[in-house]
């Protein structure tokens, strides 16, 4: 995925990659990613919860905006099965921070 990303990066395009195994993300050494210790086949997280895979898909696009320094890999520290993510939601469109990804 990181070859892609760099040469789509190169034609003016940012890009933002979503990794489930860090030490392939570390080594290929994307522009951008967001690890989440999540199982192979899940990684925007469980099927069907619309609001765990919207929360990961905006964290993951927030970093297109957040990450200045090349191969940055964001960590939201999720836990697979345990986290509210529709608390999580329902917070940000109240306008409330949450905690930074990093």
């Amino acid at each position: 995925m990181g070859l892609v990303q760099r040469a789509i990066e190169a034609e003016g395009i940012p890009t933002v990659g979503i990794s489930i195994l860090k030490e392939v993300t570390q080594k290929v050494r994307p522009p951008r990613s967001v690890f989440l210790r999540y199982p192979f086949g899940h990684p925007l997280g469980e099927a069907f919860n619309v609001g765990q895979q919207r929360t990961i898909l905006r964290d993951a696009l927030a970093g297109l905006e957040t990450i200045t320094a090349p191969g940055t890999i964001l960590e939201p520290g999720y836990p697979w099965r345990k986290h509210h993510f529709d608390r999580a939601i329902s917070t940000r469109r109240e306008g409330t921070a949450h905690a930074p990804l990093l």
